[in-house]
């Protein structure tokens, strides 16, 4: 039986309208009697799915967790205690946020407890509306954080077309970086090596919970790492395209319709009824 579930929030968990479905939420709540852990798994920060927590019953629980920053942090619920960190260099960064201004893009820059977002567009407050807090700066520079953790930078656009380009032509500065794509609207740079797939290999050995006994669930590109290194990786129905053949399964319900419920119950309720 799979012991383990990591499960991307944004499109996956949680809708469009940002609403968690009943189904949902009931297939997680009938995990915790089993002894099968539900980790989400975002590129958010810790701190802003506290309210998601609260709604699967997970919030502020001993031995219950959380991987946020694309992996870069694990954090154990119970008082958001941290278990692993790994952020990126300074000048990394820096030289990532110069350069995304010459591009049509928001940036985010992540702390280890704060989001800053430079050139903050219309249609990125409303979607970061009610997913979490940000700091708006206007600043031409990081200067402000040297010293500080960062934990990854990211640009956003809604025209993919156009993030890719912009990949490609700071493909100079990202040699040491590990380059995703989430919610059809950021390009996400984090440290080489720092990904959701490493992030739950490094869970599952702090829980001594073998890979084969892992399931894993996204719809978008920074999920594919643990989609893949999981024993079965699982995409919702609104999986983007390119990913759905690298699936183990994908759902008939996307993340309006309970994907993730659909997942749980076919492979770990069912299976002990």
């Amino acid at each position: 039986m799979y012991r383990l579930i990591v499960c991307d929030l944004d499109e996956t968990l949680i809708c469009l309208d940002r609403t968690i479905t009943r189904r949902n939420i009931d297939a997680i709540k009938a995990l915790r009697p089993l002894g099968v852990k539900f980790v989400p798994a975002t590129g958010r920060p810790y701190t802003s799915v506290q309210g998601t927590l609260r709604e699967l019953g997970l919030f502020d629980q001993p031995d219950e967790y959380v991987m946020s920053f694309n992996g870069s942090a694990i954090t154990e619920n119970r008082g958001n205690r941290l278990l692993h960190f790994e952020g990126m260099p300074f000048e990394t960064v820096e030289a990532l946020y110069k350069r995304g201004m010459n591009y049509d893009v928001c940036i985010h820059v992540y702390s280890a407890d704060m989001v800053y977002v430079y050139n903050f567009a219309h249609n990125e407050r409303e979607y970061l509306n009610n997913r979490m807090e940000v700091t708006e700066i206007s600043e031409r520079d990081l200067s402000f954080l040297r010293g500080q953790q960062i934990v990854k930078i990211l640009y956003t656009n809604p025209d993919y077309g156009y993030l890719n380009m912009v990949e490609k032509e700071v493909s100079d500065l990202t040699g040491d970086c590990d380059v995703s794509y989430s919610s059809n609207r950021y390009l996400e740079f984090n440290h080489r090596g720092v990904n959701k797939g490493n992030g739950l290999k490094r869970l599952a050995e702090l829980l001594n919970i073998d890979l084969s006994e892992t399931m894993a669930i996204g719809d978008n590109i920074n999920d594919l790492s643990m989609i893949r290194a999981a024993g079965l990786g699982v995409g919702v129905g609104n999986t983007v395209e390119s990913m759905k053949p690298l699936c183990d399964y994908v759902t008939e319900g996307d993340c309006d319709h309970s994907g993730v419920a659909e997942a749980i119950e076919k492979f770990v309720l069912q299976a002990v009824r």
